[in-house]
């Protein structure tokens, strides 16, 4: 005879597993809650599969939430899998996933291929992974591969690296100084917003690299600045 305790487990295990497929979005947020609610080891490959896949920006959030309930000895091999996806969401929502727990036994997973992804998405997820993750003595050669992605994309692309940067702190310095003076006027502008976002973290991003696209146009001496 089963035990009734394994039947009423296993009975639960099928519905979350039902229910993370649902088409309501509700119902899934409810699915993902439970999963964390109470962890199964049985239900990490479903909710790393449905992490791949979810269209919904709260139900992702709980589907991470439940997976940092589990043990990490479970879930870091499936993220680190999950990084060399050909699914965009699969790998930013992996980076996401590692970066709230926190492991940084997985930091060599977080390859340069990563930081300098073509999707924006998975490139800023590996920004905010990487910084949370890096070593201490590994801290100066991240800023320095961060510095290659200065005045790429939008402005919430571009915020996310300053913010990159913010958390790096000391390191973060020399490499900005040194693209403040590139040839590229988007990477002068953007390296220095950051610039006065590490002196001033509560500084507005927008009035930052308004100022910082001023002295690009001006130069630091208040004259045109020469191509």
């Amino acid at each position: 005879m089963v035990p009734i305790n394994t039947t009423h487990r296993n009975s639960r295990y099928i519905r979350v597993l039902g229910a993370l497929a649902a088409p309501d979005a509700s119902t899934r947020l409810r699915a993902a809650l439970a999963a964390g609610t109470h962890p199964a080891p049985e239900l990490v490959d479903a909710l790393v599969q449905r992490c791949a896949t979810e269209p919904d920006f709260f139900v992702r959030d709980m589907l991470t939430w439940a997976l940092t309930r589990l043990p990490a000895q479970i879930t870091l091999p499936k993220l680190r899998a999950e990084l060399t996806s050909d699914c965009a969401q699969a790998r930013s929502q992996a980076l996401h996933t590692l970066s709230k727990i926190g492991d940084r036994a997985v930091w060599p997973a977080l390859t340069r291929s990563l930081l300098r992804d073509p999707d924006d998405e998975v490139a800023r997820s590996a920004w905010r992974a990487a910084v949370v993750l890096a070593p201490e003595e590994e801290k100066d050669a991240l800023a320095g591969e961060l510095a290659t992605q200065l005045g790429r994309g939008d402005r919430e692309v571009q915020l996310s690296l300053s913010r990159a940067f913010v958390a790096l702190g000391e390191p973060a310095e020399p490499v900005l100084d040194a693209a403040a003076v590139a040839r590229d006027p988007a990477v002068r502008a953007h390296a220095n917003a950051t610039r006065r976002l590490l002196r001033d973290p509560d500084a507005g991003f927008d009035l930052a690299v308004d100022a910082a696209r001023r002295v690009v146009a001006l130069g630091p001496d208040g004259e045109e600045a020469a191509c």
